[in-house]
């Protein structure tokens, strides 16, 4: 599976799914907030990392493939759980290079410019694609193929 870009995907959804994505978002955000005053910044933050609209569009993404499959006359089975999952392995890979990102910063800084956080911006970036891409190609990395047993695609 590619990473791909649809704008039509957009029209799929209603304004009520994005006003869910809204209040998870703030929920979310305000937790992270009396966290970090009643503990501190470095714990507050560790919450703020949280995909904070994870929850809802994995729900929101299930519904839709499922909807799909049935306005087509298809027995829907698992393609919509299927699909949140695919999604959820993206969110961990994207948090992955999420905690590159905060190490970057909170080690670096202190004791340096602002511009520390586009460097880590970058690290972000380059850590999640390395990430998407070892998943990937793990097959020709070690040497096997896919193709050989199907069952070990994950």
């Amino acid at each position: 599976m590619g990473i791909k870009f649809h704008l039509a995907a957009l029209k799929t959804t209603t304004w009520w799914e994005h006003l869910i994505r809204f209040v998870f978002g703030g929920a979310i955000t305000v937790i992270a907030g009396l966290i970090a005053k009643k503990y501190g910044p470095s714990a507050g933050g560790l919450f703020l990392a949280f995909p904070a609209i994870f929850p809802a569009s994995a729900t929101m993404l299930e519904r839709h493939e499922r909807e799909e499959k049935e306005e087509k006359g298809v027995a829907p089975g698992r393609r919509g759980c299927d699909a949140a999952a695919l999604d959820a392995r993206g969110a961990a890979m994207g948090s992955i290079g999420l905690m590159f990102f905060a190490v970057f910063v909170w080690r670096l800084l202190p004791n340096h410019s602002a511009w520390i956080i586009v460097e880590a911006g970058v690290l972000w970036l380059v850590a999640s694609v390395a990430l998407w891409l070892l998943r990937k190609y793990r097959h020709r990395l070690a040497g096997t193929s896919w193709r050989k047993n199907p069952s070990k695609i994950s």
